[in-house]
């Protein structure tokens, strides 16, 4: 189907549902004695021009309780008046919606300009249109207003009572500002009134004003009044018959008598002069006036713009057009005014057939020393036809005969070219600019607008644009200063070289940025994939960082990261983070609660997937983040090094090397990384399993109400075990001791006794501390070697010596009770209290093998990311390497004996005696791990080699060989010796 029979249908379709409106009208207007006939042909009418769309958009009941409405308006009007309803409907309006929006109803007496001049009055105050009906009615009404009728065409022909009306609904959107919004209606009802009453003055005006126009042609042509300007007053003559040839839409006129003193020049209005939108006798305040130059010749014709934008017909600035009288000696001593609008065809006329035109053309050929017929003169006369005609009236015959040779020479060369125009009188600035027509779009517009805005002061700017067949498009801007604001001196070739930066495209930027890069010609490829979204929303400069930093990673989970104050004002964010990542994609659920627990609002998000090549992809995350304290703690408390603890804090604990809780609200609440947030979160898993009955997320709450104390905890346990500090044993002991004093001082400021409670804790334990493989390089789990008897309030017994291993990945503890004590390793199941366990079975063990053994020694593990257990090979392997980690731990804080002599762990700082030794036998889950066991033992050079865990392939099987009970009897034997 084509358009044409779309439209067909579209009409058929509209005319079925008027015909249904305009039947269910007459049904109702003659269930109330009204001439059901009368009504349909009214009904017609209203829709007749509507659109078919428009219609079928609408239920019958809707249109016809629009019509009802509207009828209503009008059923009173007072003569010379106009009626004005603005609401929004309700419920109960018949039938009649505005989909939310507000209805006008307008009617008055038909004139020319009102649906322009009306509708420009709601876009100016802010209001979207999103319908316009305008359907026009003859009728007639008796003396107070009242509506009599509706008279058809053929009736009216001969009837002086008849009387044409506009009638006008509009359904709108009120403005987006949330201000005076109870003021809304009463100053769009005040603007409609204003603008009807201009209309009305203008019409009633319009054929006086050509009247005056004709009186001023035979002013002109007496030298009284014209003085040594005879030259110029022919030509205004001309101009102004060519004006009344319905070229120029007169809207007001005014004269005005000029009187010079000594202060200046003031104008005067006439009384009773004005016409039109200038009736009034007084002139409102910053009204503009062409006061004479005062250096020169005053000129006879002046033809400017005037400072207000016309509120009738059309909403351009208006055209200003003087003629001012001379006395004897040559002084201006008053002016003809009019204002109005050079009318379309002002505009597309040749300036051959334009009075003032046609001398300008004829004077900038002659100027120019080109042969009219000549393909320079051609090429100037095409510069001419094309030249903005605003611009040619105003422009001074020597500017513009410079800038039209210039713009002819231009022809088809790629360039960015700027010509401007100072108003005489500093009001505005008009640039014209010529630029490659493949780089003009409406962003580079918008960029040239902010340019110009920012380097001149402007208060407004508008343009207008050119684009033809041409390699060069034009665009024309008109700047206008704010009123009593005179334009100031510019730099024209500076402000060119900016505009010429902003028609720039994204590639060209691009382009230049790669010069003398590594990888250049990988990253052109890149580019040219790129999906135009990714350009638009970034920088060149930020693009090439991005795919540099994609070019850089290596494997397939390699991921990197950068974090930066946005670029854009408008940016809501106070941060923004980017993830980057090779072929394996992250997500997006699981990346947030990280970032969350970090301390930021994740506000936006903008993930972005980019072909690499060779069937490879790229991706990069962007997140928006607002942080405590907004854009100030950015400027303050974000540092490059802050920054770049807060991503290897996130990278930890999305890759799992840290666990993602409220403690790492610490990274950035108390300046700490990562690694020393994780002792004290290993403190505080220690604590829950020793019986403190506070929660992880009570005890990371108290620390980061605290992040003083936080600071000084972990400062504590750096100078006790950090082996790189340069302190001797004595040095660290003071500098400890002066760290848990400043501490327990810290405590007096600390409000709640739950928080007191817990800091203290925490200060016991770490004190407790003897040795830890934290600062041990490539340890993968934190052991934390303490004398548990040094710690208040743990439960009995309590072990001589104890080992708690802490990880993501999982936790676990070793209770010796003496220097030499054997005991079994357990795969534990009890999350919450496997310490609980370990020391019920080490009471059990001491009961047992008194007789043997005064003491012994158990051990446990608990693993926290294990797969469902029916995948039984993944949930085995698992297991075995929490043990191997837990183990491994165990070792990392015992002393080894080489050649006799006891020899400390490596970067572990000791705080008790020789202790070599430890043996970690089999227990529940555990048993067939000791060749394992054995094998760690013999890799890490441990003394006791494979003997390390009893059993196993090496060792002996207890059980079978009763060695508990050979033991015991033994022991027996013994002491009744």
């Amino acid at each position: 189907m084509t358009i044409f029979q779309v439209e067909l249908e579209q009409e058929k379709e509209k005319t079925q549902k008027i015909a249904q409106v305009a039947a269910r009208g007459a049904s109702i207007a003659a269930e109330f004695g009204h001439d059901p006939d009368a009504v349909q042909v009214f009904l017609r009418h209203y829709f007749r021009h509507v659109d078919a769309v428009d219609v079928d958009e609408r239920s019958v009941a809707n249109l016809l309780g629009l019509v009802e409405s509207h009828y209503r308006a009008a059923m009173q009007r007072p003569p010379a008046r106009a009626v004005i309803s603005i609401r929004k409907p309700s419920q109960s309006d018949g039938g009649l919606t505005a989909g939310g929006g507000t209805v006008v109803q307008i009617v008055t007496d038909d004139r020319p300009f009102l649906v322009d001049s009306v509708t420009m009055e709601v876009l100016r105050q802010g209001w979207s249109i999103r319908e316009v009906f305008h359907p026009q009615f003859l009728v007639r009404r008796d003396l107070e207003g009242n509506l009599l009728g509706i008279v058809r065409a053929g009736e009216a022909e001969h009837d002086r009572n008849v009387i044409p009306e506009s009638w006008m609904h509009l359904e709108i959107l009120p403005p987006s500002r949330t201000d005076s919004r109870e003021m809304l209606i009463p100053e769009l009802e005040q603007g409609l009134l204003e603008v009807l009453r201009l209309v009305e003055e203008t019409v009633e005006d319009w054929q006086k004003m050509i009247t005056r126009s004709e009186d001023t042609i035979e002013m002109l042509k007496d030298p009284e009044f014209i003085g040594d300007h005879a030259d110029q007053a022919a030509l205004a003559c001309e101009l102004l018959s060519w004006l009344n040839a319905n070229h120029f839409t007169f809207l007001g006129y005014r004269e005005y008598e000029v009187i010079t003193h000594k202060s200046g020049i003031d104008f005067k209005v006439r009384p009773g002069t004005g016409l039109g939108i200038l009736r009034p006798d007084q002139d409102p305040p910053g009204t503009f006036h062409a006061i004479p130059q005062s250096n020169g010749k005053p000129e006879l014709m002046i033809i400017t713009k005037d400072n207000q934008q016309s509120r009738v017909h059309r909403p351009a600035y208006l055209d200003y057009i003087a003629f001012r009288i001379f006395d004897g000696n040559e002084r201006v001593i008053g002016e003809r005014r009019f204002l109005g609008l050079f009318s379309s065809s002002a505009y597309s006329e040749s300036v051959a057939r334009v009075p003032v035109l046609r001398q300008k053309a004829a004077a900038v050929i002659q100027l120019s020393g080109y042969s009219e017929h000549s393909h320079g003169g051609k090429a100037i006369m095409d510069a001419l036809e094309t030249y903005p005609r605003d611009e040619l009236f105003q422009t001074p015959l020597a500017e513009l005969a410079a800038v039209v040779e210039k713009v002819a020479h231009l022809k088809e060369r790629r360039q960015v070219r700027m010509f401007v125009r100072r108003d005489p009188y500093g009001r505005y600035l008009s640039c014209l600019i010529y630029l490659p027509r493949d780089r003009y779009t409406t962003s580079v517009r918008k960029r040239m607008e902010k340019i110009l805005m920012s380097a001149l002061g402007g208060y407004s700017i508008g343009y207008t644009v050119r684009v033809t067949e041409s390699v060069l498009a034009r665009l024309h801007f008109v700047v206008r200063m704010p009123v009593g604001k005179i334009l100031a001196e510019i730099d024209v070739r500076s402000l060119e070289r900016e505009l010429t930066l902003a028609t720039r495209s994204w590639d060209d930027e691009f382009a230049d940025l790669m010069v003398g890069v590594d990888h250049a010609d990988r990253l052109a490829g890149l580019v040219a994939a790129l999906p135009e979204g990714y350009k638009e929303d970034y920088t060149a400069r930020q693009v090439l960082k991005d795919l540099s930093a994609l070019i850089a990673l290596k494997g397939e989970h390699d991921t990197s990261m950068a974090i930066y104050v946005p670029d854009r004002p408008d940016d809501e964010a106070d941060l923004r983070l980017k993830i980057f990542r090779r072929e394996a994609s992250l997500s997006l659920s699981r990346i947030l609660p990280h970032l969350s627990l970090l301390g930021v609002d994740v506000i936006d998000e903008r993930p972005y997937e980019l072909a690499m090549g060779n069937g490879e992809r790229g991706f990069i995350y962007d997140f928006g983040v607002q942080v405590p304290g907004g854009a100030e703690a950015v400027q303050s408390r974000w540092t490059s090094e802050a920054r770049q603890r807060f991503m290897a804090a996130f990278s930890a604990s999305y890759v799992g090397d840290s666990e993602s809780d409220r403690f790492n609200a610490l990274i950035m609440g108390a300046d700490l990384d990562w690694r020393d947030v994780s002792v004290l979160r290993s403190i505080g898993r220690y604590l829950r399993q020793v019986g403190i009955t506070y929660s992880q997320s009570y005890f990371a709450q108290a620390l980061s109400s605290n992040v003083d104390i936080a600071r000084h905890l972990v400062k504590l346990f750096q100078t006790r075990f950090d082996p790189k500090l340069a302190l001797d044993g004595k040095a660290r002991g003071i500098a400890a001791e002066e760290l848990a004093d400043k501490i327990k001082k810290s405590l007096n400021g600390v409000a709640s006794l739950d928080h007191d409670r817990i800091v203290r804790s925490f200060l016991a334990v770490i004190q407790a501390v003897v040795r830890t493989n934290f600062y041990v390089a490539d340890c993968q789990a934190i052991a934390l070697k303490l004398l548990p008897r040094q710690i208040p309030d743990l439960p009995e017994p309590r072990p001589a010596f104890e080992i708690f291993v802490y990880s993501p990945r999982m936790e676990g503890v070793h209770l010796r009770y003496g220097p030499v004590a054997r005991g079994g390793i357990r795969w534990s199941d009890r999350a919450e209290d496997f310490r609980t366990e370990v020391l019920g079975l080490v009471k059990a063990q001491m009961v047992k093998n008194t007789v043997i053994v005064p003491v012994g020694a158990k051990g446990g593990f608990y693993c926290k990311r294990l797969p469902e257990s029916r995948e039984r090979e993944a949930w085995l392997a698992e297991g075995l390497a929490c043990y191997q980690l837990f183990v491994t731990s165990l070792l990392d804080v015992t002393d080894n004996i080489v050649d006799g002599v006891v020899d400390a762990p490596a970067d572990v700082v000791r705080y008790d005696g020789d202790d070599p030794y430890l043996v970690v036998a089999a227990d529940k889950g555990t048993a067939t791990f000791s060749d394992v066991a054995n094998k760690i033992s013999v890799d890490a050079g441990f003394w006791l080699g494979d003997a390390f865990a009893s059993g196993g392939s090496a060792g002996y099987d207890h059980k079978a060989m009763g060695i508990t009970a050979r033991g015991a009897w033994v022991s027996v034997g013994r002491h009744f010796r």
